[in-house]
């Protein structure tokens, strides 16, 4: 059964930053803003040609005199906004809810002005308002929209009095009234339409916003997870310390004890029991450097493929049983921050394949382009299709403990903070796999001053 992949791609670095803004450095409100002007912007253009048509088919068709050159300016006028406003989008700037309150007032004004030379209130495309009034109940917030219905109204009452009359002569039995039902009736369709599609689109912007802002609010709530997950490794690991350490001790008395080491068995238990009592105290150590606290260890400098290779050393000696194929095809060496994090992030990778799969695991490295891609497979079941659909989350996990799931968890949080990204796939001929990739910036040592 073939499951896609999941993909986990990287938040911002920084917690306030990935809260506040979406890619491309725009905050979430102001990218919705600029959705919006930029469908008004494409209704302003329909509203232009549609101006123009009707000019054209009421004069040259129905004999209606019209002030056509007053009418061509506002049309003009209109054209000139449109590309005021695209060059105002060029400049990447957020777009606050005053200036699209700003830009449907000069689509009312505009309106006013065609309806003013073309009969006024007794223009049957006088319900064009009401679209711009809907527009402006879904973009403002309440006080503009209220501003907007009040100027709408006015406009409106001002056409009932003051307006340049209709000139028409009847043709062919057709009369004003006619023309005037005939009008209203292509209004409505015209109105009902552009409502249904831009009222639709303006409303997909703001779903899409919502999600954003939502998955954004996630990925705070799972970064506080980790800030306070690390806190409590941190306190356990220094109450570990101490206890690992007289162990140690315990345990180098026992191997000088010639009651003990006479006995073969014995002694090979009492090596078993250090090593993992070493293997404790590296764990320890490697939380404790994670948090910054490091055990009077330091990071140090060393190249990718030192690195690369003694961690699959290191891991294996930890693990005899596990028969791991290493594999380091990285093209060139670089000098690198050996990155403590990381290394704890793979052995937990390489833990998990270990569980499912102790006689088959296979490690590869590779250079991507700028990126260190790290590929790990198995041979086990594979990832149920409800665990992989949810990768990444919390306590998703098919071990059965309590408090099980939280190691691919941490895995996709390092790594992302890291810069990369996480992906997750059942294989074909059986098993899982788990990719991880990370920019080579992330780890490389740039030279000061570049």
């Amino acid at each position: 059964m073939s499951t896609a992949p999941a993909t986990v791609s990287p938040p911002p670095t920084r917690l306030a930053r990935m809260r506040a803004r979406l890619g491309g450095g725009m905050p979430l409100e102001d990218a919705a803003g600029r959705k919006n002007l930029l469908l008004l912007i494409q209704l302003r253009w329909l509203a232009a040609a549609g101006q123009v048509a009707s000019i054209l088919v009421v004069t040259q068709f129905l004999g209606v005199d019209l002030p056509v050159l007053p009418m061509m300016a506002v049309i003009l006028g209109l054209v000139l906004l449109n590309l005021a406003s695209l060059l105002r989008l060029r400049l990447r700037l957020g777009v606050s809810n005053l200036e699209l309150f700003a830009a449907l007032l000069f689509d009312v004004a505009g309106l006013t002005a065609q309806l003013y030379l073309s009969g006024g209130a007794t223009n049957p495309f006088t319900s064009l308002y009401l679209l711009q009034v809907t527009l402006g109940a879904v973009l403002l917030t309440p006080w503009f929209s209220i501003a907007l219905v009040l100027i709408t109204v006015l406009c409106f009452a001002g056409l009932t009095v003051g307006y340049r009359p209709l000139v028409f002569a009847s043709q062919n039995g057709v009369g004003l009234m006619d023309l005037h039902i005939i009008g209203m009736l292509i209004c409505f369709a015209l109105n009902a339409a552009l409502l249904v599609v831009f009222v639709t689109r303006i409303g997909r912007n703001l779903r899409e916003r919502d999600t954003r802002l939502a998955n954004l609010r996630q990925q705070a709530a799972e970064e506080d997870h980790i800030v306070r997950m690390g806190l409590l490794a941190s306190g356990a690991a220094h109450e570990l310390g101490t206890p690992l350490s007289t162990l140690s001790i315990i345990l180098g008395d026992w191997r000088r004890m010639p009651a003990l080491t006479a006995n073969p068995e014995l002694t090979d238990e009492i090596e078993a029991m250090q090593a993992e009592v070493r293997r404790c105290k590296s764990i320890v150590t490697n939380i404790l450097m994670s948090a910054g606290e490091a055990r009077g260890l330091e990071a140090g400098l060393t190249t990718m493929h030192q690195f690369l290779d003694g961690l699959a050393a290191d891991w294996s000696a930890t693990r005899p049983s596990a028969r791991l194929h290493y594999e380091n095809g990285f093209d060139r060496d670089l000098p690198i921050v050996s990155e403590s994090t990381l290394r704890q992030v793979i052995f937990n990778v390489l833990d998990n394949a270990y569980e499912v799969s102790p006689t088959f695991i296979r490690f590869h490295a590779a250079r991507i382009g700028d990126k260190l891609r790290l590929r790990i497979e198995d041979r086990g079941p594979g990832f149920d299709p409800a665990i992989l659909a949810a990768l990444g989350r919390p306590y998703q996990s098919t071990k059965g403990r309590l408090g099980g799931g939280l190691g691919l968890f941490l895995v996709f949080n390092v790594v992302r903070k890291l810069g990369g990204n996480v992906r997750a796939d059942n294989l074909a001929a059986g098993g899982a796999m788990v990719e991880l990739t990370l920019p080579l910036d992330a780890l490389s040592i740039e030279e000061e001053g570049r």
